[in-house]
């Protein structure tokens, strides 16, 4: 990462913000930080990390979960605080998906619609980087449509019979507790009788099995069967979990993990270039102007949603175009990639000659995921043109 670029999307930001960013680029600039981080970088292909000492050291400062009131483990800060933990970590190398699995969406639902017991159990570890929670929504008969899921509670005495089947679920092999959506009720509105339960993952009847697929990091399957829950399981109103999934959905898709990993992806791109000395090649040169100048947009468009999240007037149709235009540019970069390295670029990790470790094969790899998480490229456009261009009504 380039951490000389200027910054001009700052300009917005306070002095006290401003300090912020400093201090958190100067914490992942110290040695034993920046040795976690690289140690991360020698695992053998598929050879997959559970909690992380970065983690924990952001934790021991209140960063990991920047926003969240202290006495959960946080600083009491923003939105902006903690997008720019977000940004400065997936800029450095850091893996972000037990954050923003754990914190931002576990995390987030616990603080909105948890009870205080909830919130004092699990907030804590969470924050200091002492446990994963995980998240078990999608279904191998249903993707984005949560409406269909058929992983049930059924009523039994005080409590529920929980029985399902769950996959393309990450961290769940590492995580104690996982965000659930099952079907307690049927209704005329389809959206209506689903329940969120806070789910033990350690239970007997819970089988967790790996789901591989092109990325070096694992998918599972998670079979549930006959799992007893009680209230304190429950997060928010019985049959009432369609509306908070939906709020949420809407707080994730700002795009800014997915800009600041294309912008690492992209600085990777151009040091390559420079050594070729393809920097200057007028074939390559305007690609990585256009990719640059589309990055610096999707950020923009990434920063505009926290923006409207601390104004408090969130923008489903504007979360949705940022996620999406910020998404739609993860080929262009890793194809850029593969044309500056040549034949070298398609060496993989398991080949010791490989330059930077197999990086670019990696990425390459990992690419496609961004318009599938967080909701697909289909499903924004959707969004975008039922509700903000009214196409549909």
């Amino acid at each position: 990462m380039n951490s000389t670029r200027p910054d001009p999307l700052d300009t917005w930001l306070t002095p006290e913000q401003l300090a912020f960013r400093r201090d958190v680029r100067d914490f992942f600039a110290e040695g034993q930080v920046r040795k976690s981080i690289d140690a991360l970088q020698d695992h053998a292909p598929r050879e997959e990390s559970g909690l992380l000492d970065v983690y924990r050291q952001l934790g021991e400062r209140g960063w990991l979960a920047a926003a969240w009131p202290e006495q959960y483990g946080g600083l009491g800060l923003g939105p902006v605080e903690a997008g720019i933990v977000l940004e400065e970590m997936v800029l450095h190398g850091v893996p972000e998906d037990q954050h923003v699995l754990s914190i931002d969406t576990v995390g987030q639902f616990l603080l909105e619609v948890g009870t205080p017991e909830q919130r004092a159990r699990h907030l804590p570890r969470l924050a200091r980087g002492e446990e994963i929670a995980t998240v078990l929504f999608t279904e191998p008969h249903c993707g984005s449509d949560l409406a269909a899921l058929r992983t049930a509670a059924v009523p039994d005495g005080d409590g529920w019979r929980l029985s399902g089947r769950k996959i393309f679920n990450q961290k769940s092999q590492f995580a104690e507790w996982a965000l659930c959506a099952a079907r307690t009720g049927e209704g005329p509105v389809k959206y209506h009788g689903i329940t969120l339960f806070l789910l033990p993952l350690r239970s007997p009847g819970v089988v967790i099995s790996p789901v591989w697929s092109m990325g070096d990091e694992r998918f599972n399957e998670i079979v549930v069967e006959d799992v007893r829950l009680t209230a304190e399981h429950v997060v928010g109103r019985v049959d009432e979990g369609w509306q908070p999934i939906n709020d949420m959905l809407l707080l994730e898709r700002t795009g800014m993990d997915f800009q600041a990993k294309l912008r690492r992806w992209l600085d990777a791109v151009v040091a390559d270039a420079r050594r070729s000395g393809r920097i200057t090649d007028p074939a390559y040169a305007q690609r990585l102007a256009e990719l640059d100048a589309k990055l610096t947009a999707g950020r923009a468009l990434a920063w505009n949603m926290v923006r409207a999240r601390l104004a408090g007037t969130p923008d489903p149709v504007a979360s949705a175009a940022s996620k999406w235009f910020v998404t739609q540019q993860s080929d262009a970069v890793v194809r850029l990639g593969a044309d500056v390295m040549g034949l070298d670029g398609l060496l993989t990790t398991w080949d010791g000659e490989a330059p930077d470790l197999g990086r670019l094969e990696a990425v390459y790899r990992q690419s496609p995921a961004h318009t599938l998480a967080s909701g697909t490229s289909e499903v924004m456009l959707q969004i975008i043109a039922a509700q903000g261009l009214e196409l549909f009504s």
